[in-house]
């Protein structure tokens, strides 16, 4: 079974964590260690020298021919061999080692004889001790290291939960949401410390900030260009209707329609870039609409419908945006276009050279055509959005088989 991380926790989260355990555990091994071996070479010192003191009086009342005192004797039984072994090569040693089931301190010597006199000292105390220390380290390094891996976990995920609300916003500025900001609390307040989290939120703040002031500097440029021009351009085009018959003078009409056509698109984009635009939405059938574009645009587009549905939508908009996909595959691609309906679903294909690679991975840029193109780039820009505006989404790719493919998908009516 997979274990479900929240949405705010993420790689660094879980190493942070996984970090802290560890080092927690291993703090926790070697102060256990340490305490373990001080404590156990003092209680075992402690032992050594009580049966070292016994051999002694032992050694001393064997050598004057008394009774050796209790624990005490010459070869006892269950004196560990390494021991006997030391005492008849003229050494004294002491060792633990268990005896009749208990752990005991063994104590010997040497006498008379190549012989070893031993005491024994009962250690199961000390074991006991030793033990229960050994227990107590190990539940305290437990307990110290559950409440030390929350903490840090609780102070992780807090910085994690910012990093993610920071991520959040920059994914929304991707999207477009130019007003979205951080809005950090530590960065409002300087008298609290600024970590790095702070500095990268209001970073991304202060860029967001510049972003749209360039942009909305850019929309109000191109908003004011294109009023400046209908005036004179309106003049213009009633100049040119009065001009006499002659190749002049269509040559002079059509560039003043080029004209008019660019300066109502530039237009049309400064409304859309505002936002502000309201939707008029009405059910339409999709399929008939879509055959009047096609009728309206004076082409031979094929229309296919595989599934015809009823959407709820803006007319106009829907019919500009269909109109302009099958106006760029006329003019950009190469013959047939084919329209399918198939339910909420139109494409529009050509069957050219298909969609340039800076269009695929960006989309449509306005004022940029590639390959010797005719044209502003301004048709599929008006297309794109129109259709954020409906709600729609408009994508482009290429076919297989040779041709550009532009697919809208539209919502579904209730």
């Amino acid at each position: 079974m997979r274990l479900t991380l929240p949405h705010w926790a993420g790689a660094l989260a879980v190493k942070a964590a996984a970090f802290i355990t560890v080092m927690c555990c291993a703090l926790a091994a070697l102060l256990g260690v340490l305490v373990h071996v001080s404590v156990t070479d003092q209680t075992v010192g402690q032992a050594r020298d009580l049966a070292l003191s016994r051999l002694a009086d032992a050694t001393e009342a064997y050598e004057s021919g008394d009774t050796p005192p209790a624990g005490a004797g010459v070869d006892p039984a269950g004196l560990p061999e390494p021991l006997r072994t030391l005492a008849a090569a003229g050494k004294r040693g002491t060792m633990v080692a268990a005896h009749r089931g208990r752990p005991t301190m063994w104590a010997a010597g040497p006498v008379a004889g190549h012989r070893a006199l031993a005491v024994e000292v009962d250690y199961s105390q000390q074991s006991r001790t030793i033990a229960g220390l050994d227990q107590s380290i190990v539940w305290s390094s437990g307990l110290a290291i559950g409440a030390t891996v929350l903490v840090g976990v609780f102070a992780t995920t807090r910085v994690t939960r910012r990093l993610h609300g920071t991520a959040q916003v920059a994914r929304r500025i991707t999207a477009g949401d130019l007003d979205a900001r951080v809005h950090d609390a530590r960065t409002k307040d300087p008298t609290r410390p600024q970590d790095e989290v702070a500095t990268v939120a209001a970073a991304l703040d202060s860029m967001a900030a510049s972003l749209q002031s360039k942009l909305l500097s850019e929309q109000r440029f191109t908003a004011d260009v294109a009023h400046e021009l209908r005036t004179p351009l309106t003049g213009l085009h009633a100049a040119a209707e009065l001009l006499p018959p002659g190749r002049p003078t269509e040559l002079v009409r059509d560039r003043v329609a080029a004209l008019r056509t660019l300066t109502e698109d530039l237009l049309e984009i400064s409304r859309l870039d505002t936002g502000r635009e309201r939707l008029e939405v009405d059910t339409e059938e999709l399929a008939a609409l879509a055959a009047r574009v096609v009728r309206g645009s004076g082409t031979g587009t094929e229309v296919r419908v595989l599934r015809d549905v009823r959407v709820e939508t803006d007319r106009r908009r829907l019919e500009r945006v269909l109109g302009n996909l099958v106006a760029n595959a006329h003019k950009h691609g190469t013959p047939p276009v084919v329209l399918t309906v198939d339910g909420p679903v139109v494409t529009v294909r050509d069957h050219g050279g298909g969609y340039p690679e800076y269009l695929l991975a960006h989309g449509p840029q306005r004022f940029r055509t590639e390959g010797g193109s005719k044209g502003h780039g301004l048709g599929l820009t008006i297309a794109l959005g129109q259709a954020e505006v409906l709600g729609a989404r408009l994508s482009f790719g290429n076919a297989a088989d040779g041709g550009a493919v532009a697919t809208l998908t539209l919502p579904m009516a209730d």
